[in-house]
């Protein structure tokens, strides 16, 4: 009983923290969370019909229609699903696609192995930061990714889904902060032997833009 209280417990305990896709903080975020939780309503559903099967497997011989099981249950029942699901991700991915909307756009450009950032400051003026990135908070975002060495990848799993940093190509993620704070991001694909180290933060602003703020940490390029 112990060990069943335990795992379930580790189990939860992975659904939380800086980095959870399930503990969204914008509705970006939130869409994919919400997709996320339907996938697995799906997958419950087809396991569970599998399971009934296989208990209906150890009970008497029963005389059954084989294009019932084949077609109507094996086949139209699974297609079913997946098509509904399908369609969910459809929805969900129009719905956090970038938009010509006047949304406030960010560089995010990776290296081996760091993140260097720019926005607009107070004065017009292009503002770069190391290994912290400045947003908005409650406006839509579009980062512009781009990469100088190998194929990375950004990720700031509470705000949005993951988007390739390509060398000599420049990719569009949108994100939004629902309040002011700071969230965690890190490059979701191995890049290296420095892969592991290449995390950054990105911080929501209620005034943008920010007319002062502490100077950030150094966590960029050594």
């Amino acid at each position: 009983m112990r060990c069943r209280i335990l795992s379930a417990t580790l189990l939860l305990a992975g659904c939380g923290g800086p980095l959870s896709t399930l503990a969204p903080s914008g509705p970006v975020a939130a869409e994919i969370a919400w997709l996320w939780w339907a996938m697995l309503a799906g997958a419950g559903v087809i396991t569970l019909f599998v399971l009934g099967l296989l208990a209906l497997a150890f009970g008497r011989p029963r005389e059954t229609s084989t294009r019932r099981w084949t077609h109507g249950l094996g086949l139209w029942f699974s297609l079913g699903v997946l098509t509904l699901l399908l369609g969910a991700g459809l929805v969900v991915g129009e719905r956090i696609l970038p938009r010509d909307d006047g949304a406030v756009t960010v560089r995010a450009h990776a290296f081996q192995w760091g993140w260097s950032f720019t926005h607009e400051g107070a004065d017009g003026a292009p503002v770069e930061s190391a290994g912290l990135m400045h947003i908005p908070a409650g406006q839509p975002v579009d980062i512009l990714i781009t990469s100088e060495d190998v194929i990375h990848s950004f990720w700031v799993p509470r705000l949005a889904g993951k988007m390739d940093a390509i060398p000599g190509r420049t990719n569009r993620l949108r994100l939004i902060a629902d309040s002011p704070g700071v969230y965690a991001g890190l490059c979701a694909e191995f890049c290296g032997r420095g892969h592991a180290g290449m995390r950054f933060d990105v911080q929501a602003h209620a005034d943008w833009p920010p007319e002062n703020w502490p100077p950030e940490p150094e966590r960029g390029r050594q």
